[in-house]
């Protein structure tokens, strides 16, 4: 039995004149009996709970940081009238901070043989899947005095997949994918590897591409034109060890890799590229592999949403292994890891041979922005040695991509927001150059 603050209000008011006129056990007793027996037939009049039965309809997928909605189909097979306050329980992630108390309750009166639908609002701040917990109904009598109350399990799942804010930067990419490509007029054309046509030769055009010989035939200087690569192997590595945990803001460095991947993954598909997806850090955490371009996005999404950094050393050398075996001879492999003194020098660089040998290899870092932000800082003498200790991680890592670039490998190294845009630019500068 479950007591309101009705009851609870009556029987103060029913004590006050007692305390004050003739306090005494029977005074007491007088007041509070007629009121317990009030309560006891309230709660035999309250409709039942256990017998209630529960169904669940609504959104089963929603993108970080957006709405989704969850029905409740509440059916009441007794013959009393069920007047109801329903919590339907969910994880605390599951809700946009402050908001869960409200959203998750609901006030419903279902006659007997009736059912109502209830539907909760979540707005989930966490990627991953996020599981309906427990659904508790309080069933009030008709005085309001008390009431029954149970639970019942009634399970659903949403998966709350990456936000994937990095889609704004595609159209201009694909613009420019589509420049590389000759399919808007502009004064250069993709360097490419395939002969595609000849064209009148424009001032600023590389010298390198003139065709001697078709000049002399026209009369007029003529230019080779390329076609850009096409169906070439694109290999996504993640890191997801436990330098993918450092947090850069809000979220985990995962977080903002994945969102550079999808990027990556999005434009890469659209110029006619294959695109598989490799997450690993002593083991093989996601794996997608031979999806089409229309399945592609899809795909990765609903692999990537559950995936969570994992506090352990990456073994770098099962990573490599794991990625040879994912990818044929001549792939781009796109690593997002760290630039970290340590990892690189004692985990990446023992094994770098061994991609650079067969594929060509970008490591993709992200920064954390305030390192930047402590390095120009200078207002006060702590100010001044956090400085020093940012410059000096700043040089760290430039030391660390220098001995990565002297060794073949291309390296991005940008802050959350800027990694993603960085990245596709430097595979469209890679397909501009025909190195794929």
């Amino acid at each position: 039995m479950a007591i309101t603050g009705r009851a609870a209000l009556l029987a103060a008011i029913g004590s006050l004149p007692v305390g004050i006129l003739e306090p005494s056990w029977t005074g007491l007793l007088a007041v509070n009996t007629p009121l317990a027996l009030a309560m006891v037939c309230d709660y035999a009049l309250a409709a039942p709970v256990k017998s209630l039965s529960f169904t669940r309809s609504g959104d089963t997928s929603v993108r970080l940081g957006e709405p989704a909605e969850v029905g409740l189909t509440l059916t009441n097979p007794s013959k009393r009238l069920l007047r109801a306050r329903v919590r339907d329980a969910w994880p605390p992630s599951a809700w946009a901070p402050g908001t869960s108390y409200e959203a998750a309750r609901h006030r419903v009166r279902v006659p007997g043989g009736e059912r109502r639908r209830l539907t909760t609002s979540l707005r989930p701040s966490r990627r991953g899947d996020r599981d309906a917990v427990r659904v508790t109904v309080r069933s009030f009598g008709p005085l309001g005095l008390a009431a029954r109350q149970g639970g019942h399990a009634v399970p659903w799942q949403v998966r709350v997949l990456p936000a994937f804010a990095s889609r704004r930067h595609l159209p201009s990419r694909l613009a420019r994918l589509r420049e590389l490509d000759g399919r808007t007029s502009t004064l250069t054309r993709g360097a490419g590897t395939e002969f595609d046509s000849l064209r009148d030769y424009v001032p600023g055009d590389d010298t390198r591409s003139i065709d001697w010989r078709a000049s002399a035939r026209r009369g007029s200087t003529a230019l080779r034109t390329w076609r850009p690569e096409r169906d070439r192997r694109i290999l996504i590595v993640l890191d997801t060890g436990r330098t993918s945990a450092g947090r850069v803001g809000d979220a985990p460095r995962l977080d903002a890799a994945m969102d550079a991947a999808l990027l990556l993954a999005a434009l890469a598909s659209r110029a006619g590229d294959r695109v598989d997806l490799l997450a690993y850090d002593r083991r093989v955490r996601a794996l997608v592999k031979g999806r089409s371009a229309h399945d592609l996005l899809p795909a990765l999404v609903s692999a990537l949403a559950p995936l969570e950094p994992e506090l352990v050393e990456t073994d770098t050398r099962g990573l490599a292994g794991a990625a040879l075996r994912s990818a044929s001879r001549d792939a781009l492999v796109v690593l997002v890891s760290t630039l970290e003194a340590a990892p690189v020098e004692e985990g990446l660089l023992p094994v770098l041979a061994q991609l650079t040998k067969r594929h060509r290899l970008v490591l993709a870092s992200v920064a954390d922005p305030e390192v930047r932000g402590m390095a120009s800082a200078r207002g006060d003498v702590d100010a001044v040695y956090r400085a020093a200790a940012a410059e000096q991680h700043l040089a760290e890592r430039a030391r660390v991509a220098e001995q990565l670039t002297r060794r073949g490998v291309t390296v991005v190294d940008a802050v959350p927001d800027e990694l993603p845009p960085a990245l596709a630019d430097t595979y469209l500068a890679l397909k501009a150059a025909g190195r794929l």
